[in-house]
């Protein structure tokens, strides 16, 4: 899966939003609006290709105010539809550039 796939399913209005990422937008206060856009012009920062049942990916991009935004979506290739697992401003805790997890210690 490429970034491209997540793009064209997005534009083409063939997304799947999972009650865990309509619970999660919400509670960190996101709009989907939002959060597409930080796909539009975002970058996967990392692959899941052995996820069930479909492949899926984490996201980084940053919102219309430039918050940073991590968002893991699934592919279905044959029906060429997305599913957003789920969304979360992601914890600079744990994570370097927003792009790199943090060893953990």
């Amino acid at each position: 899966m490429d970034i491209d796939d997540l793009l064209s399913a997005i534009l083409g209005n063939r997304i799947r939003i999972t009650d865990h990422a309509d619970s999660e937008a919400a509670a960190d206060g996101l709009s989907f609006d939002e959060i597409y856009f930080s796909v539009l012009h975002g970058e996967i920062i990392e692959q899941y290709p052995e996820d069930k049942p479909y492949p899926s990916c984490l996201v980084y991009g940053d919102t219309f105010a430039g918050d940073q935004v991590h968002s893991v979506w699934a592919y279905n290739r044959e029906t060429e539809w997305t599913v957003i697992i789920t969304v979360y401003r992601p914890d600079p805790d744990r994570w370097i550039n927003w792009r790199q997890r943090r060893p953990r210690i």
